[in-house]
């Protein structure tokens, strides 16, 4: 079997990748286990010293790292730039905080000392997709590793190079032989992973489906689950929002990396009153973006990942507008090749239209209006998703309430564009997952909560 990764900007192959055969991933399982027995023990100094020199690769290597996403999976190369430079924050970050992160925390009881202790667990299989092939390994592979886990990465197909450089730069920044590694394996190798005695957890960003997949064959084997799925994300501009802001915010959220990001924007629920003005200012914020090949500085959508994921989002537009939405921009595919999709808008979006009920992985704003606030919370939460949220409001205090109390998500934002930060708890409910990546709570999902009690 070979893994081939192709440039979506025409549809030329890039290279072919000789797969790891069963037996290989076997080895390579077992020497990542090796590893992990020897780098469980080490002290949190030389972890942090580690993680600050991969943190210092990343930041060396960013502009030959953009320019190999840009290739293998069309993001525009200044988008491409900082992402790397967001996967050398998030090792900074676990550097310097993982040590405060897992200290005991002592516990008052009857014992002479009793207290809870964070042991790493051991091999963690990494299942990531290819939307931000650095980051989305980044955010897991730091905390695991200031932990004293180990690794082995299961990366998408069409992304090859992306693994195989991650697996090289940790190599490079110092770390142990076999603490981190790469699987160049397809989808069907996934469940012998999960079923080896020697990998202890799995953590999966991806589609929903894949995470029903993930979940079923880790709980059969009794192993945990992180999983950080789809998303719909719906964001309310209420009638006293400032409309200029939030319809640049809005644009932004919806089209960076093409609009193929799990908590990129995806529903805007307008107020009746503000519909039109605020559908006219995205309008032409949407229309002034350059849509382009990905290695030019001025582009600000590439291509889509891959042809069949462009065309089975165009199906998902044709879908919505034949059950009634109005197409007020784009919705068409472009002549040439690559698998280009143009910044589109869909207006009047009901219940029921995909572009409501559907995950749309690409540059396609749904707007939909409500009545009153009560309305667009309740069209908000009207979703199997829940992983991100917004609301746009003059009045903090009413944003707040909102966001903390009403809105069904896992990361609800007021006036800004939903993010993943390393300070900050990153993750989903429903259909979009569940367990947490980032800040403390992911360094927290892949240890051993262990209780010592000593009378």
């Amino acid at each position: 079997m070979s893994i081939t990764s192709v440039d979506p900007s025409n549809g030329s192959t890039i290279k072919t990748y000789e797969a790891h055969t069963p037996e290989q991933v076997t080895q390579i399982i077992e020497e990542t286990h090796q590893a992990w027995t020897s780098w469980r023990t080490t002290d949190h100094g030389h972890r942090s010293a580690l993680l600050h020199n991969l943190s210092k690769v990343l930041d060396q290597r960013k502009a030959e790292l953009a320019k190999l996403m840009a290739s293998e999976m069309g993001k525009p190369i200044t988008q491409g730039v900082a992402e790397v430079e967001k996967c050398a924050a998030v090792c900074s970050y676990y550097a310097d905080h993982a040590a405060d992160h897992l200290k005991d925390q002592l516990i008052e009881t009857e014992a002479t000392k009793s207290y809870a202790t964070f042991q790493p667990i051991g091999v963690v299989l990494a299942i990531m997709p290819w939307n931000f092939p650095f980051w989305q390994v980044f955010r897991f592979l730091a905390p695991a590793l200031a932990a004293g886990n180990c690794g082995v990465l299961k990366h998408a197909s069409n992304v090859p190079g992306c693994a195989l450089v991650i697996e090289e730069m940790v190599q490079q920044a110092g770390f142990p032989d076999n603490v981190f590694r790469t699987l160049m394996v397809g989808s069907a190798a996934v469940d012998a992973v999960i079923e080896h005695p020697l990998v202890k957890a799995v953590t999966l960003t991806g589609s929903t489906g894949a995470g029903q997949k993930v979940a079923q064959k880790a709980g059969s084997v009794i192993k945990k689950t992180v999983l950080e799925l789809g998303g719909s994300d719906a964001y309310i501009v209420l009638e006293d929002a400032d409309l200029e802001s939030a319809a640049t915010t809005c644009t932004d959220s919806r089209l960076i990396n093409g609009g193929q990001s799990c908590i990129a924007a995806k529903r805007f629920i307008v107020m009746e009153t503000i519909a039109e003005r605020f559908t006219q200012l995205m309008l032409e914020k949407m229309r002034a973006k350059k849509m382009g090949a990905p290695d030019q500085e001025d582009t600000d959508i590439g291509p889509q990942a891959r042809q069949e994921l462009r065309d089975e989002l165009h199906d998902q537009v044709q879908r919505s507008i034949d059950a009634g939405a109005k197409c007020i921009l784009g919705g068409s595919i472009p002549e040439g090749p690559g698998a280009y999709y143009p910044p589109t808008i869909l207006a009047n979006v009901k219940k029921g239209m995909a572009a409501f009920d559907e995950e749309l992985f690409g540059p396609v704003a749904a707007i939909i209006t409500a009545k009153d606030e009560a309305e667009a919370i309740a069209l908000a939460n009207d979703s199997v998703f829940g992983l991100g949220g917004a609301v746009f409001t003059q009045d903090l205090e009413r944003g707040e309430r909102i966001a903390a109390t009403q809105l069904e998500a896992g990361s609800c934002f007021v006036n800004s564009l939903v993010k993943s930060d390393p300070r900050l708890p990153f993750g989903g409910i429903k259909q979009s997952g569940y367990g947490r990546e980032l800040g403390i709570f992911g360094i927290h999902e892949f240890v051993n909560i262990k209780t010592v009690y000593v009378k």
